[in-house]
């Protein structure tokens, strides 16, 4: 199928992990994909990927965190039909043991990051009767252990996706979010051999056995949701929140 032919994409954290997996698919369907990431041969990495399988779309430097960076990455075309807010970072820790520094932090990139490609977006998606969607989290709905900065800024995409929805429901854009559970991606893996070393394999497991299907998601199990939230298939569907975790929320 080529739903997306025609249409471009900007997706953040194009990189790798969700970013990648999203901007992947909607290349193989007939989109033109701008890869926002910070890091450029991340980037380079995913576009390699993306016109070996026939797809097009092109690298696009970008810090979520500094307006003139989204700026300048959304100058680079006319027309953009579909947002993806995929870029975002993980912490963990307790009200105790979470710094101003970290609140800070999680804020520049998870929430104002958001906010700003959104802002920036806007215009452009406006013209083409555009759709976003989000990348929120299960700890936007729910109380996790030791994610209390990351469930802060979660929480707030999820707010901001229902107020955009709302807001531009009668002038063409729709707007929704994913919450996703634990998905396995480079990230685990580094966190893992960061705070676990010698005992990966069983702390991935007890990840993973979070999870009430007793694994994790996997970044293109998130894509093929995502890509149908932003295919006309969805086209009566804004203002959503759709968890995709292993049934996290409705069976624990």
């Amino acid at each position: 199928m080529k739903r997306f032919e025609g249409k471009v994409a900007a997706v953040t954290g194009a990189g790798s992990g969700i970013g990648q997996a999203i901007s992947r698919r909607l290349a193989s369907e007939g989109a033109y994909v701008l890869l926002l990431d910070f890091q450029p041969d991340a980037a380079a990495l995913t576009l390699e990927m993306i016109q070996q399988n026939g797809g097009s779309g092109e690298t696009v430097v970008c810090d979520v965190s500094s307006e003139e960076s989204v700026r300048r990455a959304f100058e680079v075309t006319e027309h953009v039909h579909m947002l993806i807010n995929s870029a975002g970072i993980a912490h963990v820790g307790s009200l105790a043991d979470t710094t101003a520094e970290d609140v800070d932090q999680l804020y520049s990139v998870n929430v104002r990051g958001v906010y700003l490609c959104m802002h920036h977006a806007l215009p452009k998606l406006l013209k083409a009767g555009g759709t976003i969607l989000n990348l929120a989290s299960i700890a936007s709905k729910i109380g996790i252990a030791d994610r209390f900065a990351y469930s802060m800024s979660k929480g707030a995409v999820l707010s901001m996706t229902l107020s955009v929805a709302r807001d531009f429901a009668d002038k063409g854009i729709r707007c929704n979010c994913l919450c996703p559970a634990r998905v396995h991606t480079p990230f685990v893996d580094r966190f893992l051999s960061k705070n676990y070393p010698g005992a990966e394999e069983a702390m991935f497991k007890k990840l993973s056995e979070y999870q009430p299907l007793g694994r994790m998601g996997t970044p293109e199990e998130i894509a093929s949701l995502a890509l149908f939230l932003c295919s006309d298939e969805a086209a009566f569907i804004t203002g959503a929140a759709y968890d995709i975790d292993g049934g996290v929320i409705s069976l624990r």
